[in-house]
């Protein structure tokens, strides 16, 4: 039987440098390999998503998931939504919304937009790890083209 490639490449849309360093961190922590990239805003990731420029690496193409911030500067996560999800080459990719927004407008809004999950940013970084590692579980089980 042929063995299947269960890489995913995680794109992390977030301008926290914090959020960023607890990310890694729980990565680490939570022995998840999957390549992390990371873009501090939405105008960024698209630009990533896209094969990337002269000071964006790009996101390979398949299996890819994106964890994203909803406050951020120059294009915000449900503006970003609405471009990733009314571009034809981009507009499945599945999308985690990891923010600290409990408004129900905003979650209300990420839904809409075909989100995966809404999940609030653990405030320590032990719920952090959990969290990260509870979402690689989910996404290595889940069927990915």
């Amino acid at each position: 039987m042929e063995e299947v490639d269960r890489t995913i490449n995680v794109l992390l849309v977030e301008d926290d440098e914090v959020d960023v360093m607890n990310v890694k961190r729980a990565f680490k922590k939570g022995n998840i390999t999957n390549p992390l990239y990371v873009a501090g805003n939405g105008l960024e990731a698209l630009i990533m998503l896209r094969g990337g420029g002269d000071r964006l690496p790009g996101v390979p193409s398949q299996r890819r998931l994106i964890l994203l911030d909803l406050n951020m500067p120059k294009m915000g996560g449900l503006e970003f939504l609405s471009a990733l999800r009314s571009d034809p080459a981009l507009k499945t990719i599945p999308v985690v919304v990891l923010t600290t927004s409990n408004q129900d407008k905003d979650r209300v809004e990420a839904y809409n937009f075909n989100v995966a999950g809404y999940i609030l940013k653990p405030v320590t970084f032990a719920n952090f790890t959990e969290v990260m590692t509870t979402l690689n579980r989910y996404w290595s089980l889940s069927e990915m083209p």
